[in-house]
């Protein structure tokens, strides 16, 4: 760990340390959800994989930029209680944390995501000061927080600089995205995560998808994954639960939905979030396909992306143990 940062675990109680030497290295934005009734709700796709990976006993390095005002203090004040690591935490004084306006219409939410906030200002010469001699297991962005310079600059820089696989979780929101630059953050990736609609707007580049009358799914996983060399696609699709295209075939499952669904905001990155554990602890892909299903259906049957309840990771990764001889670190 940086050792300019000692205050790492300061006012929090670790579940354990998981006792591998890779850290997954997380970059991109943390922001506020806020909803027509006032409520804010923190989150942000890689602050909410990061969260969980620590939940669930790993050490992520989290990259990402937040502003000098209230919002970035409840940001730094929550990732200290739980004990993450805040040294790639970079404070903006003239950008604003990042805000999500989300509304209700007819039922639907809808997403009005402020632009020119500090996420977008990602400073590069910090990003490696705080990768260090950091080993990293992998580097994990998404495709939001590359909308804006520089920290569309940043994120590609240290892919070349981090040295390790790469992970991009797809999320096509409009009109923060365009398909060349997708293409480009995909093209030398070694795993891939998107949903259908998205795959469907990917892979009409490659020559086989244009060509086809229908959408089929796999079909065009096999075509995307054959046409950029990626080691696998994983592909979800909501309540029909995911299938990965690898260099193994293809592996489908289906979730697990006898449980009440309160709401699936951040179903999707608590999926990302075990398939990255499942690649630190080297699980077969049948097993972290079956358990990143499994956490997304629980982390739906509770209000909001993530949790404080220790105890909601402690009895995830005891039910894992009692399913399979991993011996997960659980306390």
């Amino acid at each position: 760990m940086n050792p300019q940062c000692p205050d790492i675990h300061l006012s929090s109680t670790p579940i354990r340390d998981s006792g591998l030497d890779q850290r997954p290295v997380i970059v991109g934005e943390v922001l506020f959800d806020v909803f027509d009734d006032g409520t804010r709700v923190l989150g942000g796709a890689p602050f909410n994989v990061a969260w969980h990976l620590k939940g669930f006993g790993l050490e992520p390095l989290f990259l990402t930029r937040i502003g000098d005002d209230d919002d970035g203090r409840r940001v730094a004040g929550a990732m200290r209680d739980w004990g993450m690591d805040r040294c790639g935490l970079q404070v903006d004084t003239e950008a604003a944390t990042g805000v999500v306006h989300v509304h209700d219409r007819d039922g639907e939410p809808s997403y009005d995501i402020i632009p020119n906030r500090a996420y977008d200002r990602l400073n590069a010469e910090s990003a490696f000061e705080s990768l260090g001699t950091t080993d990293g297991l992998l580097l994990y962005h998404g495709t939001l927080a590359t909308r804006f310079e520089p920290a569309k600059s940043t994120i590609h820089h240290l892919r070349q600089r981090a040295g390790v696989p790469i992970f991009v979780d797809v999320n096509l929101r409009d009109p923060w995205w365009d398909r060349e630059d997708v293409s480009t953050l995909i093209a030398d990736a070694t795993w891939i995560k998107l949903n259908e609609e998205e795959l469907g707007h990917l892979a009409l580049r490659t020559p086989a998808a244009r060509e086809e009358p229908t959408f089929e799914p796999k079909t065009s996983a096999a075509e995307l994954r054959s046409a950029i060399g990626a080691r696998q696609i994983i592909v979800t699709r909501g309540e029909r639960g995911a299938f990965v295209e690898g260099d193994d075939g293809v592996e489908q499952a289906r979730p697990n939905l006898t449980g009440r669904v309160v709401d699936t905001v951040g179903a999707g990155d608590a999926f990302s979030a075990v398939w990255i554990l499942g690649l630190a602890h080297q699980w077969p892909t049948e097993t972290t396909l079956d358990r990143a299903l499994d956490f997304a259906a629980r982390i739906c049957s509770i209000r909001g992306a993530t949790s404080t309840d220790r105890s909601l990771y402690r009895e995830v990764l005891a039910t894992w143990n009692r399913q399979a001889d991993d011996h997960l670190p659980i306390d």
